[in-house]
């Protein structure tokens, strides 16, 4: 009784193992050249407007020009926009502005913690828009991995918005992974680039 009760026990836990070992082993993650620890380095090639003293907030339009075309579809329009239009704005919503992240982290940066406050500004000015935080990742990493590396950047950065006084119940996450790069190089610049949070007005 117990070896016909083992045998499909091993066989059940051999073939979850061997199932979960292959579904894990599409790609190898591989850190940026000089990253130093866990890549703290990497997002600053992004030419985002700073100045000396930190975030330069008069860089920033005040008002949007998209049209209402243009606004239906802003994922359409960042995509064809020139790269410093892409860095600045990603793929959010007039008057918002995308979170960037370091390689293989969820944790707010420094230099963007203007960028959450100025957001938040915004979303206060605005108290009866609902906001969808859309988590992105860099290609390098698995699918699976990178799915929840997004959510849990678009997590943190919910966090952060209700810890700056934006209703929860107003924000929703969701996560692309690598499933929809903004930038489609295969270089350090582009990576950098898709490793963010885009906030979108629903």
């Amino acid at each position: 009784m117990k070896k016909g009760f083992l045998s499909p026990l091993v066989f059940a836990v051999l073939f979850t193992l061997l199932f979960l070992g292959a579904g894990c082993s599409k790609k190898t993650v591989i850190p940026p050249e000089n990253s130093g620890a866990a890549g703290a380095d990497a997002g600053k090639n992004i030419k985002y407007p700073l100045s000396e003293s930190g975030f330069n907030q008069d860089s920033l339009p005040r008002t949007g020009t998209l049209d209402d075309k243009q606004m239906a579809n802003t994922a359409s329009y960042a995509d064809s926009q020139s790269d410093e239009y892409k860095r600045l704005h990603g793929r959010c919503s007039e008057n918002l502005f995308p979170i960037y992240f370091d390689f293989d982290q969820a944790g707010i940066r420094p230099d963007m913690v203007p960028v959450v406050t100025r957001n938040a500004e915004y979303l206060k000015s605005v108290p009866n828009a609902r906001v969808v935080l859309e988590g992105n990742s860099d290609e390098r990493g698995t699918n699976e991995y990178n799915m929840a590396l997004g959510e849990r950047r678009a997590i943190n950065v919910q966090q952060y918005l209700t810890n700056m006084g934006i209703d929860a119940g107003r924000m929703q996450t969701l996560s692309y992974g690598e499933e929809r790069p903004l930038f489609l190089g295969h270089d350090e610049d582009a990576y950098s680039g898709n490793r963010r949070v885009d906030l979108i007005i629903k």
